[in-house]
Protein backbone atom coordinates (compact mmCIF):
# COMPACT_ATOMS: atom_id res chain seq x y z
CA UNK A 1 0.00 0.00 0.00
CA UNK A 2 1.38 3.39 -0.99
CA UNK A 3 1.60 6.32 1.43
CA UNK A 4 -1.27 8.00 -0.40
CA UNK A 5 -3.45 4.90 -0.12
CA UNK A 6 -2.56 4.49 3.56
CA UNK A 7 -3.48 8.10 4.26
CA UNK A 8 -6.80 7.66 2.44
CA UNK A 9 -7.62 4.51 4.42
CA UNK A 10 -6.81 6.26 7.70
CA UNK A 11 -9.07 9.18 6.80
CA UNK A 12 -11.90 6.85 5.84
CA UNK A 13 -11.50 4.94 9.09
CA UNK A 14 -11.65 8.15 11.12
CA UNK A 15 -14.80 9.21 9.28
CA UNK A 16 -16.50 5.87 9.95
CA UNK A 17 -15.47 5.57 13.60
CA UNK A 18 -18.54 7.40 15.04
CA UNK A 19 -20.78 5.10 12.99
CA UNK A 20 -18.96 2.02 14.29
CA UNK A 21 -19.35 3.28 17.87
CA UNK A 22 -23.11 3.53 17.36
CA UNK A 23 -23.23 0.00 15.91
CA UNK A 24 -21.34 -1.39 18.90
CA UNK A 25 -23.93 0.02 21.30
CA UNK A 26 -26.57 -2.01 19.47
CA UNK A 27 -24.42 -5.20 19.36
CA UNK A 28 -23.81 -4.80 15.65
CA UNK A 29 -20.53 -4.81 13.72
CA UNK A 30 -19.46 -4.01 10.12
CA UNK A 31 -18.59 -7.21 8.25
CA UNK A 32 -16.29 -5.38 5.83
CA UNK A 33 -13.85 -4.68 8.65
CA UNK A 34 -13.43 -8.38 9.51
CA UNK A 35 -14.46 -10.34 6.41
CA UNK A 36 -10.93 -11.42 5.51
CA UNK A 37 -10.35 -12.72 9.04
CA UNK A 38 -13.63 -14.63 9.12
CA UNK A 39 -13.54 -16.13 5.60
CA UNK A 40 -9.90 -16.92 4.94
CA UNK A 41 -8.27 -18.10 1.73
CA UNK A 42 -6.91 -21.18 3.55
CA UNK A 43 -7.42 -22.78 6.99
CA UNK A 44 -6.09 -20.74 9.89
CA UNK A 45 -5.49 -22.26 13.31
CA UNK A 46 -3.81 -21.15 16.50
CA UNK A 47 -2.72 -24.75 17.15
CA UNK A 48 0.98 -25.41 16.61
CA UNK A 49 3.03 -28.54 15.93
CA UNK A 50 4.08 -30.03 19.26
CA UNK A 51 5.38 -33.27 20.75
CA UNK A 52 4.71 -34.56 24.27
CA UNK A 53 7.65 -36.77 25.30
CA UNK A 54 6.32 -39.71 27.31
CA UNK A 55 9.51 -39.87 29.38
CA UNK A 56 8.77 -36.32 30.52
CA UNK A 57 5.03 -36.84 31.08
CA UNK A 58 5.22 -40.14 33.01
CA UNK A 59 7.03 -38.92 36.18
CA UNK A 60 4.55 -36.05 36.55
CA UNK A 61 1.67 -38.50 36.13
CA UNK A 62 3.06 -40.77 38.86
CA UNK A 63 3.51 -37.75 41.12
CA UNK A 64 -0.16 -36.93 40.54
CA UNK A 65 -0.87 -40.49 41.65
CA UNK A 66 0.89 -39.76 44.93
CA UNK A 67 -1.00 -36.51 45.51
CA UNK A 68 -4.59 -37.44 44.63
CA UNK A 69 -6.57 -40.67 44.42
CA UNK A 70 -8.58 -41.77 41.41
CA UNK A 71 -11.80 -41.34 43.41
CA UNK A 72 -10.88 -37.87 44.65
CA UNK A 73 -10.03 -36.76 41.11
CA UNK A 74 -12.87 -38.78 39.50
CA UNK A 75 -10.44 -39.02 36.58
CA UNK A 76 -6.73 -38.61 37.37
CA UNK A 77 -5.57 -37.08 34.11
CA UNK A 78 -2.88 -34.67 32.92
CA UNK A 79 -4.31 -32.62 30.04
CA UNK A 80 -2.21 -32.33 26.89
CA UNK A 81 -2.47 -28.64 26.04
CA UNK A 82 -1.35 -27.42 22.67
CA UNK A 83 0.97 -24.43 23.31
CA UNK A 84 -1.00 -22.36 20.80
CA UNK A 85 -4.25 -23.09 22.66
CA UNK A 86 -3.17 -22.75 26.29
CA UNK A 87 -5.94 -22.64 28.85
CA UNK A 88 -8.46 -24.22 26.46
CA UNK A 89 -7.84 -27.93 27.21
CA UNK A 90 -7.30 -28.65 23.52
CA UNK A 91 -4.61 -30.68 21.79
CA UNK A 92 -5.96 -29.70 18.36
CA UNK A 93 -8.75 -27.32 17.36
CA UNK A 94 -11.45 -29.92 18.01
CA UNK A 95 -9.86 -32.61 20.20
CA UNK A 96 -9.23 -32.77 23.93
CA UNK A 97 -6.50 -35.20 25.02
CA UNK A 98 -5.07 -36.27 28.36
CA UNK A 99 -2.98 -39.02 29.94
CA UNK A 100 -4.85 -41.03 32.59
CA UNK A 101 -3.40 -43.08 35.44
CA UNK A 102 -5.16 -45.83 37.39
CA UNK A 103 -2.97 -47.35 40.09
CA UNK A 104 -3.19 -50.93 41.43
CA UNK A 105 -6.37 -51.51 43.38
CA UNK A 106 -8.03 -48.31 42.21
CA UNK A 107 -11.38 -47.69 40.53
CA UNK A 108 -12.17 -44.58 38.51
CA UNK A 109 -15.87 -44.37 39.45
CA UNK A 110 -18.79 -44.67 37.01
CA UNK A 111 -20.06 -41.64 35.14
CA UNK A 112 -21.42 -40.73 31.73
CA UNK A 113 -21.35 -37.68 29.49
CA UNK A 114 -22.45 -36.58 26.05
CA UNK A 115 -18.84 -36.16 25.00
CA UNK A 116 -17.60 -39.29 23.18
CA UNK A 117 -14.28 -40.72 24.31
CA UNK A 118 -11.63 -43.18 23.26
CA UNK A 119 -8.77 -44.70 25.23
CA UNK A 120 -5.56 -45.87 23.60
CA UNK A 121 -3.54 -47.95 26.04
CA UNK A 122 0.08 -46.90 26.55
CA UNK A 123 1.30 -48.91 29.52
CA UNK A 124 0.11 -51.78 31.72
CA UNK A 125 -1.79 -54.99 31.11
CA UNK A 126 -5.12 -56.42 32.26
CA UNK A 127 -6.66 -53.27 33.66
CA UNK A 128 -10.24 -52.87 32.55
CA UNK A 129 -13.01 -50.56 31.44
CA UNK A 130 -16.71 -51.27 31.99
CA UNK A 131 -19.04 -49.81 29.34
CA UNK A 132 -22.80 -50.11 29.84
CA UNK A 133 -22.31 -53.11 32.09
CA UNK A 134 -19.78 -54.98 29.94
CA UNK A 135 -16.23 -55.32 31.19
CA UNK A 136 -13.40 -55.32 28.69
CA UNK A 137 -9.70 -55.92 29.45
CA UNK A 138 -7.11 -53.38 28.33
CA UNK A 139 -3.75 -54.25 26.76
CA UNK A 140 -1.07 -51.97 25.26
CA UNK A 141 -2.18 -50.70 21.85
CA UNK A 142 -5.86 -51.52 22.39
CA UNK A 143 -8.42 -48.93 21.32
CA UNK A 144 -11.27 -48.80 23.83
CA UNK A 145 -14.28 -46.54 23.19
CA UNK A 146 -16.94 -45.06 25.44
CA UNK A 147 -19.67 -43.64 23.19
CA UNK A 148 -21.75 -40.61 24.07
CA UNK A 149 -23.93 -40.98 27.18
CA UNK A 150 -22.75 -44.49 28.08
CA UNK A 151 -21.98 -45.40 31.68
CA UNK A 152 -18.31 -46.28 32.07
CA UNK A 153 -15.72 -46.86 34.75
CA UNK A 154 -12.10 -48.00 34.87
CA UNK A 155 -10.29 -50.31 37.26
CA UNK A 156 -6.93 -51.89 37.92
CA UNK A 157 -6.65 -55.21 39.75
CA UNK A 158 -3.02 -55.76 38.70
CA UNK A 159 0.21 -54.92 40.54
CA UNK A 160 1.35 -52.18 38.12
CA UNK A 161 0.02 -48.85 36.85
CA UNK A 162 -2.40 -48.63 33.94
CA UNK A 163 -1.78 -45.61 31.71
CA UNK A 164 -3.60 -44.56 28.56
CA UNK A 165 -4.36 -41.52 26.47
CA UNK A 166 -7.92 -40.21 26.54
CA UNK A 167 -9.14 -38.41 23.40
CA UNK A 168 -12.55 -36.74 23.48
CA UNK A 169 -14.64 -34.40 21.32
CA UNK A 170 -14.97 -31.92 24.22
CA UNK A 171 -14.28 -28.74 22.15
CA UNK A 172 -16.80 -29.74 19.49
CA UNK A 173 -19.52 -30.54 22.03
CA UNK A 174 -18.79 -27.24 23.81
CA UNK A 175 -19.09 -25.34 20.51
CA UNK A 176 -22.52 -26.88 19.96
CA UNK A 177 -23.60 -26.18 23.55
CA UNK A 178 -24.65 -29.81 24.06
CA UNK A 179 -22.56 -30.97 27.01
CA UNK A 180 -24.16 -33.02 29.81
CA UNK A 181 -22.50 -35.14 32.50
CA UNK A 182 -23.84 -37.39 35.26
CA UNK A 183 -21.99 -39.20 38.05
CA UNK A 184 -23.27 -42.47 39.46
CA UNK A 185 -24.11 -42.93 43.11
CA UNK A 186 -22.79 -46.47 42.81
CA UNK A 187 -19.21 -47.41 43.63
CA UNK A 188 -19.23 -49.76 40.64
CA UNK A 189 -21.61 -50.12 37.73
CA UNK A 190 -23.44 -53.49 37.77
CA UNK A 191 -22.07 -56.02 35.28
CA UNK A 192 -24.89 -56.85 32.90
CA UNK A 193 -23.10 -58.84 30.20
CA UNK A 194 -20.13 -61.22 30.25
CA UNK A 195 -16.74 -60.02 29.02
CA UNK A 196 -16.39 -60.39 25.25
CA UNK A 197 -20.13 -60.34 24.59
CA UNK A 198 -20.06 -57.34 22.21
CA UNK A 199 -17.08 -58.80 20.33
CA UNK A 200 -18.88 -62.13 19.88
CA UNK A 201 -22.01 -60.41 18.60
CA UNK A 202 -20.57 -57.74 16.34
CA UNK A 203 -16.83 -58.28 15.62
CA UNK A 204 -16.88 -61.53 13.64
CA UNK A 205 -18.02 -60.18 10.26
CA UNK A 206 -21.54 -61.15 11.33
CA UNK A 207 -24.41 -59.40 13.16
CA UNK A 208 -27.39 -60.77 15.15
CA UNK A 209 -30.08 -61.42 12.55
CA UNK A 210 -32.73 -58.95 13.77
CA UNK A 211 -30.44 -56.42 15.46
CA UNK A 212 -30.61 -52.79 14.37
CA UNK A 213 -28.15 -50.17 15.66
CA UNK A 214 -29.67 -47.64 18.04
CA UNK A 215 -26.93 -45.07 17.42
CA UNK A 216 -24.09 -44.26 15.04
CA UNK A 217 -21.50 -45.33 17.63
CA UNK A 218 -19.89 -48.74 17.30
CA UNK A 219 -21.37 -51.60 19.35
CA UNK A 220 -17.78 -52.83 19.83
CA UNK A 221 -15.95 -51.24 22.78
CA UNK A 222 -12.51 -52.79 22.34
CA UNK A 223 -10.40 -53.04 19.17
CA UNK A 224 -7.50 -55.27 20.30
CA UNK A 225 -4.06 -54.26 19.06
CA UNK A 226 -3.13 -57.87 18.33
CA UNK A 227 -5.78 -58.04 15.59
CA UNK A 228 -5.11 -54.56 14.23
CA UNK A 229 -1.37 -55.18 14.07
CA UNK A 230 -1.87 -58.47 12.25
CA UNK A 231 -4.06 -56.72 9.67
CA UNK A 232 -1.34 -54.12 9.08
CA UNK A 233 1.35 -56.79 8.70
CA UNK A 234 -0.75 -58.65 6.12
CA UNK A 235 -1.39 -55.43 4.21
CA UNK A 236 2.35 -54.69 4.16
CA UNK A 237 3.13 -58.15 2.77
CA UNK A 238 0.57 -57.84 -0.01
CA UNK A 239 1.36 -54.55 -1.71
CA UNK A 240 3.33 -51.34 -2.01
CA UNK A 241 2.94 -48.55 0.57
CA UNK A 242 0.99 -45.38 -0.09
CA UNK A 243 3.53 -42.58 -0.73
CA UNK A 244 2.02 -40.32 1.95
CA UNK A 245 0.70 -42.83 4.47
CA UNK A 246 2.73 -46.03 4.27
CA UNK A 247 0.25 -48.79 5.12
CA UNK A 248 -2.75 -47.21 6.84
CA UNK A 249 -6.07 -48.64 8.03
CA UNK A 250 -9.03 -46.98 9.69
CA UNK A 251 -11.00 -48.45 12.57
CA UNK A 252 -14.66 -49.01 11.65
CA UNK A 253 -18.07 -49.48 13.16
CA UNK A 254 -19.05 -52.95 11.83
CA UNK A 255 -22.71 -52.00 11.72
CA UNK A 256 -22.32 -48.92 9.53
CA UNK A 257 -18.82 -48.91 8.03
CA UNK A 258 -18.31 -45.49 9.61
CA UNK A 259 -15.92 -44.56 12.39
CA UNK A 260 -16.35 -46.20 15.83
CA UNK A 261 -17.09 -42.75 17.27
CA UNK A 262 -19.09 -40.51 14.89
CA UNK A 263 -17.07 -37.40 15.76
CA UNK A 264 -13.54 -38.87 15.92
CA UNK A 265 -11.75 -40.82 13.21
CA UNK A 266 -9.16 -43.36 14.36
CA UNK A 267 -6.36 -44.85 12.28
CA UNK A 268 -3.37 -47.17 12.51
CA UNK A 269 -0.47 -47.03 10.07
CA UNK A 270 2.72 -48.97 9.52
CA UNK A 271 5.82 -47.22 8.21
CA UNK A 272 8.41 -49.64 6.79
CA UNK A 273 12.03 -49.19 7.83
CA UNK A 274 13.64 -46.34 5.95
CA UNK A 275 10.41 -45.05 4.40
CA UNK A 276 10.16 -41.28 4.11
CA UNK A 277 6.60 -40.33 3.27
CA UNK A 278 5.78 -37.76 0.63
CA UNK A 279 4.61 -34.38 2.01
CA UNK A 280 0.87 -34.07 2.51
CA UNK A 281 -1.61 -31.95 4.43
CA UNK A 282 -5.30 -32.11 5.23
CA UNK A 283 -7.90 -30.01 6.98
CA UNK A 284 -8.30 -32.32 9.98
CA UNK A 285 -5.93 -31.51 12.82
CA UNK A 286 -4.46 -34.84 13.91
CA UNK A 287 -3.04 -36.30 17.10
CA UNK A 288 -0.47 -39.10 16.68
CA UNK A 289 0.62 -41.72 19.22
CA UNK A 290 3.78 -43.73 18.56
CA UNK A 291 3.02 -47.42 19.17
CA UNK A 292 6.17 -49.11 17.84
CA UNK A 293 9.54 -48.05 16.51
CA UNK A 294 11.46 -44.81 16.27
CA UNK A 295 11.66 -42.14 13.65
CA UNK A 296 11.23 -38.50 12.83
CA UNK A 297 8.44 -36.27 11.58
CA UNK A 298 8.66 -32.86 9.98
CA UNK A 299 5.53 -30.82 10.71
CA UNK A 300 5.59 -27.42 9.06
CA UNK A 301 8.90 -25.91 10.11
CA UNK A 302 9.28 -28.13 13.19
CA UNK A 303 11.07 -31.47 13.41
CA UNK A 304 10.35 -34.18 16.02
CA UNK A 305 12.32 -37.27 16.92
CA UNK A 306 9.91 -39.82 18.34
CA UNK A 307 9.85 -43.18 20.12
CA UNK A 308 7.14 -45.45 21.58
CA UNK A 309 4.42 -43.68 23.63
CA UNK A 310 5.41 -40.20 22.46
CA UNK A 311 2.48 -38.09 21.25
CA UNK A 312 2.52 -35.26 18.71
CA UNK A 313 0.05 -32.88 17.11
CA UNK A 314 -0.21 -31.98 13.43
CA UNK A 315 -2.41 -28.88 13.05
CA UNK A 316 -4.93 -28.45 10.26
CA UNK A 317 -3.56 -27.82 6.77
CA UNK A 318 0.07 -28.24 7.81
CA UNK A 319 2.56 -30.02 5.54
CA UNK A 320 4.08 -33.04 7.27
CA UNK A 321 6.44 -35.91 6.52
CA UNK A 322 7.17 -39.08 8.53
CA UNK A 323 10.37 -41.11 8.36
CA UNK A 324 10.87 -44.40 10.20
CA UNK A 325 14.30 -45.55 11.41
CA UNK A 326 13.02 -49.12 11.64
CA UNK A 327 9.54 -50.51 11.21
CA UNK A 328 7.19 -48.15 13.05
CA UNK A 329 3.48 -48.06 13.88
CA UNK A 330 1.53 -44.86 14.53
CA UNK A 331 -1.99 -44.53 15.93
CA UNK A 332 -3.82 -41.32 15.05
CA UNK A 333 -7.12 -39.57 15.75
CA UNK A 334 -8.77 -36.58 14.09
CA UNK A 335 -12.13 -34.94 13.38
CA UNK A 336 -12.14 -36.14 9.77
CA UNK A 337 -15.56 -37.92 10.05
CA UNK A 338 -17.22 -34.64 11.04
CA UNK A 339 -15.53 -32.73 8.24
CA UNK A 340 -16.46 -35.40 5.69
CA UNK A 341 -20.09 -35.41 6.84
CA UNK A 342 -20.18 -31.62 6.35
CA UNK A 343 -18.33 -31.80 2.99
CA UNK A 344 -15.42 -29.81 4.43
CA UNK A 345 -12.54 -32.29 4.45
CA UNK A 346 -9.77 -31.64 1.96
CA UNK A 347 -6.34 -33.17 1.37
CA UNK A 348 -3.36 -32.04 -0.68
CA UNK A 349 -0.36 -34.12 -1.65
CA UNK A 350 2.87 -32.47 -2.73
CA UNK A 351 4.43 -33.26 -6.10
CA UNK A 352 7.22 -35.82 -5.95
CA UNK A 353 10.48 -34.31 -4.77
CA UNK A 354 8.96 -31.36 -2.92
CA UNK A 355 10.05 -30.84 0.67
CA UNK A 356 7.47 -30.40 3.42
Amino acid sequence: MSEEQAAGAAAAGAERRPFYDVLEKHNLAPLWESLHDLVTTAPVTAAVPFKWDYDVVRPHLLEAGRLITARQAERRVLILENPGLRGQARATNSLYAGIQLVLPGEIAPPHRHTQSALRFVLEGRDGYTVVEGERTPMQPGDLVTTPSWTWHEHGNETDGPMIWIDILDVPLVALLGSGFMESSELERHPVARPAGDSSARYAQNMLPVDWRPASRASPIFNYPYSRSREALATLARNGAPDPCQGYKLRYVNPATGGSPIPTIGTYLQLLPAGLRTAPCRSTDGTLYVVVEGEGESRVGDVGFRWKPRDIFAVPSWTWHVHEASGTAVLFSASDRPVQEALCLWREERAPAGRAA
